[in-house]
Order: structure tokens, then sequence, then C-alpha cells
């Protein structure tokens, strides 16, 4: 069952999104060179616990820590660790995840780790443009393969493989609820309906589709070794479009 939220349950999604867009700012200014991923881990900790949140991934079904970072061919559930020392040239997707007021705002995001190349510089823009052309399908009156196609075609259009095993979905009191966001299209015909308020996450890869889950249980990375790029915000569907959640509130 789809819930659709009240205003004051939007109210706390919109500052559980905030809190997870000051992580992300943070982490842009900071990262570099040298970093372990667990720098990154502590540095959102400390974000989230300032803004009197909690880190919704810590915890979760055993998750030890409280942001996944996935560096280069790792494509997602990256587990921070002070032997992952970022290096020049390398990319790393952060996903964050705040519960503020029993409420969840989840966004991902790919940042360069200073000069990248231009294959992975491309990477990382085609991805964030396919989240932002299946964001334009937000609206009442769509369905939810609207979405997904979007996605998809941006893919399509510049030969990047699309991670079919993992995918968006519903989001509110618990991080995951329905629907189910597929990045390619399923012939879903889910009416999108004011009130729904769902992630939308595409993850691209240079290479192919295929992915394998390390032994660590956690850390998903692609078959043949090729980048990968994650973007993610949590969106509130309304008549008048998409209404982004994971972004900073205005003072």
């Amino acid at each position: 069952m789809i819930k659709k939220k009240s205003r004051d349950e939007i109210k706390r999604m919109r500052k559980a999104g905030h809190i997870v867009a000051l992580v992300h700012a943070e982490i842009k200014d900071k990262l570099k060179a040298g970093m372990t991923t667990k720098d990154l881990d502590d540095i959102a900790m400390d974000v989230i616990h300032k803004n009197k949140a909690i880190p919704t991934f810590l915890g979760y079904n055993g998750f030890p820590a409280s942001i996944c970072t996935s560096v280069n061919e790792q494509i997602v559930h990256g587990i921070p660790s002070k032997d992952v020392i970022l290096e020049e040239g390398d990319i790393i997707s952060v996903d964050v995840g705040a519960t503020y007021g029993g409420l969840v705002g989840d966004s991902a995001w790919t940042h360069p780790v200073g000069q990248i190349s231009e294959e992975k510089q491309r990477l990382l823009k085609v991805t964030e443009e396919s989240l932002f052309a299946g964001l334009q399908y937000m609206k009442d009156g769509c369905v939810l393969d609207d979405v997904q196609k979007a996605i998809e075609a941006v893919a399509n259009r510049e030969k990047l493989g699309i991670v079919r095993q993992y995918g968006g979905h519903g989001v509110g009191h618990v991080m995951h609820e329905e629907p189910f966001v597929f990045n390619y299209s399923v012939g879903n015909m889910l009416p999108l309906k004011s009130g729904m308020t769902i992630a939308i996450e595409p993850m691209l890869n240079l290479g192919g589709d295929d992915v394998i889950v390390m032994p660590d249980k956690w850390t998903v990375v692609t078959k043949d070794k090729q980048p990968s790029a994650h973007f993610e915000h949590t969106v509130l569907v309304t008549e008048d479009g998409p209404d982004i959640l994971t972004k900073l509130m205005e003072e």
C-alpha cells in the first residue's frame, strides 16, 4: 500500500531532507584526496546529530555506518572504512539518510575526487541528467513508468549500463516503502498522486549492466569493474510537478 503524506509529515520530511542536503554540502566542501571513507562517515554523523536527527542507515539490517560510500566500480552500499583512502581521479557515491521527527529523507550524490577523466565526467553528468529527466514526471496525472522510461532513455542515448537489481522506492516513516522504482521501463502504470513521496535514484555504469555483491554482503560492484554513478533525490508528487525534499531549505 502506498501512503500519501499529510502536510505535517511533509514538513518533517522536508526538514529531514534539509539535513541530508547539509551532509552532502559539507562532504562536497571537505572532500579531497587522502581522506578515508570513514572520515566522510564521521562528517555525516556530526552534521546529522547536530541537527537533532538520527542516521537512518546506521543499524539498518545490520549496516554498520551512517552513510554508504561507494568508490569507482562500487555502485551502492559501500561501507565506510579507515582503510579506504581516496585518491586523485576517484569518484565516490555518497548515499545519506536522516530521520527527523520519525520521517526519513534519502539522497545520494556522486562526487569527483580532484580531477577526473573525461569519461568519468560524462558518467556523472549523464547520470545526474537521467535523475532530473525522471523527476519531471513526478506529478499528478503521470504514471510510474513515465519516470522509468525517462531515465532509461537518457542511459540508452549515451550507451551507459543500467543497474537493474537496485532502484528507487517510496520513502516516509521508513526508508523503503512502496512502490519500487526501476531505472528502466517495465510497463508499471501505477498512477502518481499528489502526496506520494518517492526516492528516484538512477545508477548508471560506463560498462555493462551486470553487478556482483561482495563478500561483505553489502557492497555492490560492476561485474566488469567499470565505474558507476548514483544520483538520488526524495521527491513529493504535486499537481504542479516535482517538489524536491532533499535540498537545502531557505533560511
